[in-house]
């Protein structure tokens, strides 16, 4: 969530299609969130360690799908179908600049990790453990300097981590902070660890709407239903839209278990009843 801020133009918008279609992905029952976030956070160090990749993956002189057959050459059989899916969607759209790409695919990691978490009833945990490992690493030069980007061993820091924090944490706070620890991408573990405690708190902000429609809405029409949402919840609402013909028109939405159900099936059910009885 972080990286959408900073990113401009069509960055920003391959970045929200991508987390709309993380959240598909996450709501389904069929999807492990811990194994789509480790498979995107591969991805992530993959695309991060390699610039002719991320050239090749976001040019946008590359037609989309020789993007999209690139990453299934790439990963297919190495990662789960949900990972390909997204990251095949990352690819064929527009990037402003390359290392956006890489960005996005560590904000929808951390998401993953995160949603796993919210599912789980752990978000608030998650986060708290997050800030106390953050401080404990500011706090001691000898962690510093062991976690710092200087200092060699990828696996040597990913053990120290589960040294520290193995059966102590909730199992998302210990992938986050082993990310942020053996692959800081030049920055301080501290400032990774800032970075997902921030789209920790945004996501724990939020509230979800799921939302059912005849036909996909239009960016305009997002707007208006997110800012009506927030108003009347108090909180910032992300929409979670699926499209589903047969509820003829209207809206379906359910926020925090409250449904709000304007479809025109709907009415014409209560029609029905109201006939019958």
């Amino acid at each position: 969530m972080a990286a959408q801020v900073r990113m401009q133009g069509p960055s920003r918008v391959a970045l929200a299609a991508g987390q709309d279609r993380l959240e598909l992905l996450v709501s389904s029952a069929g999807t492990d969130a811990a194994r789509l976030a480790q498979d995107l956070f591969g991805v992530t160090n993959l695309v991060a360690s390699n610039a002719a990749l991320r050239r090749a993956l976001t040019e946008s002189s590359r037609p989309a799908e020789t993007r999209a057959a690139l990453v299934a050459r790439l990963l297919e059989g190495k990662v789960s179908a949900s990972a390909l899916d997204l990251v095949s969607g990352l690819v064929r759209a527009q990037w402003s600049d390359s290392s956006d790409l890489t960005e996005a695919l560590e904000g929808l990691a951390v998401s993953a990790e995160l949603s796993g978490a919210e599912k789980a009833g752990r978000l608030d945990r998650v986060e708290d453990e997050l800030f106390r490992f953050s401080r404990t690493v500011a706090g001691d030069v000898t962690l510093r300097d062991a976690f710092a980007v200087r200092t060699p061993g990828v696996e040597r820091k990913r053990q120290l981590v589960a040294t520290l924090l193995s059966g102590k944490v909730a199992p998302e706070t210990l992938s986050l902070a082993s990310q942020a620890a053996t692959a800081p991408r030049g920055r301080r573990v501290e400032q990774v660890l800032e970075k997902f405690l921030e789209a920790a708190a945004a996501r724990r902000r939020q509230l979800v709407a799921e939302i059912v429609a005849a036909s996909p809405l239009t960016e305009g029409q997002r707007s208006r239903l997110g800012t009506t949402l927030s108003r009347l919840y108090g909180r910032d609402i992300r929409l979670n839209v699926d499209i589903d013909p047969e509820v003829l028109g209207g809206l379906r939405i359910i926020v925090a278990g409250e449904l709000i159900d304007s479809t025109v099936l709907s009415r014409l059910n209560t029609a029905k009843r109201t006939i019958a009885g």
